[in-house]
């Protein structure tokens, strides 16, 4: 068994996932990163292996039960544990010109939650076994502020006018399913917490965020290098409204 610090990034082959795998290697890290598309993963592969990180493209569908399966299978047979588990993979959706409530069809609602809160709790119900291995395990559900029912129907908010279904209700889905993980392992030394990047330019928008994925990761980063006595069950990252540092968000 490996004695290097082993995390694996889905959907770590573009954007906010690369950035991740990018910084978690630079710490030194084994980096696995999950990608559905194999020549899109081979080349974040062969990308973070030119910057100097240990890198290896791991085939992995979260939709897919079989495709998840088979990643924890060759994680435990080729490195028999797992220190970090970050669920990066996340997919934006809607329907209608403004995409209103009233607009939303089930079918999307579907597509979204099988990407976005399914997917999370297949993979880290595969993997958990292996987490438990590690000394002290960490995993990060990359949410959204707009998962924050708090910030979401708060007048004041920058983000008051958005009035979407899918992806906003993914990620405050995924929240609370980030608050249970946490409350079941709170007695070991796995910590879980939920990761608000910002609005950063990737695909997921079109390109049209204001943060680079690079500080998006930032965040992902710093919840999956957590010391002993960091938190778990929150969701924390960059913080819109203030002065643009991090800090802890309203569920």
């Amino acid at each position: 068994m490996t004695t290097n610090t082993i995390a694996l990034i889905t959907g770590g082959n573009k954007g906010i996932g690369l950035a991740t795998a990018r910084q978690l290697g630079a710490r030194g890290m084994t980096v696995l990163v999950g990608a559905r598309d194999a020549e899109r993963g081979r080349a974040a592969e062969r990308e973070l292996r030119a910057g100097g990180a240990d890198a290896r493209f791991v085939p992995l569908d979260v939709t897919d039960a079989a495709s998840v399966a088979a990643t924890a299978k060759l994680v435990e047979e080729e490195y028999g544990r797992l220190d970090v588990l970050v669920n990066n993979a996340g997919i934006a959706l809607g329907d209608g010109a403004r995409a209103l409530p009233s607009e939303t069809t089930v079918a999307t609602l579907r597509r979204v939650y099988e990407t976005n809160v399914f997917g999370v709790v297949a993979v880290t119900n595969a993997l958990l076994p292996l987490l438990r291995r590690a000394p002290a395990a960490r995993i990060v559900n990359v949410s959204s502020e707009v998962g924050s029912i708090a910030i979401m129907t708060d007048p004041g908010s920058f983000l008051a006018p958005l009035a979407s279904v899918p992806y906003p209700s993914s990620k405050a889905a995924l929240n609370m399913v980030t608050a249970m993980y946490a409350k079941e392992l709170r007695d070991t030394a796995i910590k879980v917490n939920a990761a608000n990047p910002g609005y950063c330019a990737t695909d997921l928008n079109g390109n049209s965020g204001f943060r680079t994925p690079e500080q998006g990761a930032e965040v992902s980063v710093r919840l999956a290098t957590l010391p002993a006595d960091g938190p778990t069950g929150q969701l924390w990252g960059h913080l819109a409204d203030g002065d643009g540092g991090y800090g802890v968000l309203p569920w």
